[in-house]
């Protein structure tokens, strides 16, 4: 899309903004805002009913740029507040910018109230009150442009944790037009990110069906195999229905048994993890430290070709498949195969959605979050058992249609993140009138 420029531009003084309109003003963030401050509380202050309240987690992962308390779900504090920290209280219009980050492009985050509801800045928050004649749409905008965040991010000093002060917000610069041109660029940018952001979430549901296609080929292989013709059978197991007539169904416990092998005392070994979204991974990983474990005592040996389990969080599919010798917590159980198999298997078995309830099932606990796995109980779960080599075809084929639905899924990625960028270009072009959209 082609955009008109403005007539004429001028040096703004500012390195990360560059060149803006003739008729555009640069000011100090401070000259143009009030600053408070969030209510001095912890987590445990919040609650289910009461006051809704805006902390910095909400700003970091939940309601970026935007926060309606009528729409959005947020925690509450006690109406006590209301006389104890009024000067926390938030009017429409007013931003709440997170004091801190944990990288570097989260330094600026914010939102804005956009409602009238009586509602309190939390936790780790700074209040920013527009004064009058501001469009807070546009602000709101200019605060989410890479020219602004820059800024913020050239200002704050950190190595783990960022700190974002009021210092530092009341030190950058903020450029408006007239009244007239601040309400004709946000209600533009409305627009626009309104249909980038509709094509966006197209494009992850077209994603969540690819992944949904994924578990559904999975499912039918590992417990159906590749031939449309053979004869099948009733398994005599609901979760996983007909079977090939020829194949068997056994306990996990005849196929795997439980491993207690205590690691050697040293730390030459790989530590491993078995995470939900991924399987079993080096903690390096994941990680910036922790790839080796400080002392192995009490710890697992774990040889490539083992199954992991998580116990805690087994029914939520932290199993997996170890393609690594290492070893692991004894909050683990290993697994080692006593038949000839293809561990693959069964590490796709174990992770899919309708094992994960039937393991859920088996667990123990009070509580989902407290549920635990114990090899007693997982040991008597019937799965089904393919000749070994109907389980290697099977992999074969099913690594085949992985590699067809991955690269689906990475180019609708690709596509996805070049939306994002277009968008994050077009608010920055409008808000810094490098175009005009008029």
């Amino acid at each position: 899309m082609m955009f008109e420029k403005y007539d004429a531009y001028k040096d703004s003084g500012v390195e990360t903004l560059g060149k803006i309109p003739n008729d555009w003003d640069v000011l100090r963030f401070r000259d143009i805002c009030d600053f408070g401050k969030g209510l001095n509380i912890t987590k445990e202050n919040l609650e289910e009913v009461g006051i809704p309240c805006v902390n910095y987690g909400e700003v970091h992962s939940k309601y970026g740029f935007e926060v309606n308390p009528e729409i959005h779900q947020l925690k509450c504090v006690s109406e006590n507040y209301l006389k104890s920290s009024p000067k926390s209280l938030l009017r429409y219009g007013d931003f709440v910018f997170a004091d801190t980050s944990e990288d570097i492009d989260g330094s600026g985050n914010f939102t804005y109230l956009n409602s009238h509801r009586i509602t309190f800045a939390g936790y780790h928050t700074v209040i920013v009150r527009p004064k009058d004649k501001i469009n807070v749409r546009f602000l709101a905008y200019v605060f989410d442009s890479r020219s602004f965040r820059n800024q913020i991010r050239k200002a704050v000093k950190g190595v783990k944790v960022y700190s974002i002060t009021k210092a530092i917000l009341k030190n950058t610069n903020v450029w408006l037009p007239n009244s007239d041109k601040q309400l004709e660029i946000a209600s533009f940018l409305d627009q626009k990110t309104t249909e980038i952001d509709q094509a966006i979430a197209i494009k992850e549901q077209q994603i969540a069906l690819l992944n949904e296609r994924k578990q559904i080929v999975i499912q039918k292989a590992v417990t159906q195999g590749l031939d449309p013709n053979v004869p099948m059978k009733d398994s005599g197991v609901e979760w996983i229905g007909q079977i090939p007539e020829h194949w068997e169904i056994i306990k996990v416990k005849n196929l795997f048994k439980l491993i207690i092998e205590p690691a050697p005392k040293n730390n030459d070994l790989e530590l491993l993890s078995v995470y939900t979204d991924i399987g079993v991974k080096p903690r390096k990983e994941l990680e910036e430290r922790g790839n080796k474990a400080s002392t192995t005592d009490g710890y697992w040996k774990v040889k490539k070709g083992d199954i992991i389990v998580n116990k805690l969080l087994a029914w939520m599919g932290a199993i997996g498949l170890s393609n690594y010798d290492g070893v692991t917590s004894p909050a683990y159980d290993i697994l080692r195969a006593t038949k000839p198999l293809n561990p693959y298997i069964y590490h796709l078995l174990f992770r899919s959605p309708t094992c994960s309830a039937e393991l859920k099932k088996h667990s123990r606990g009070i509580m989902d979050m407290r549920l635990r796995l114990y090899f007693d109980k997982f040991g008597d779960v019937l799965v089904p058992y393919a000749p070994i080599a109907e389980q290697n075809e099977i992999i074969k084929y099913i690594e085949v249609e992985e590699q067809k639905i991955n690269a689906g899924i990475e180019l609708i990625n690709q596509q996805i993140e070049k939306l994002k960028e277009y968008k994050t270009t077009l608010i920055n072009d409008a808000v810094t009138g490098k175009i005009k959209v008029a």
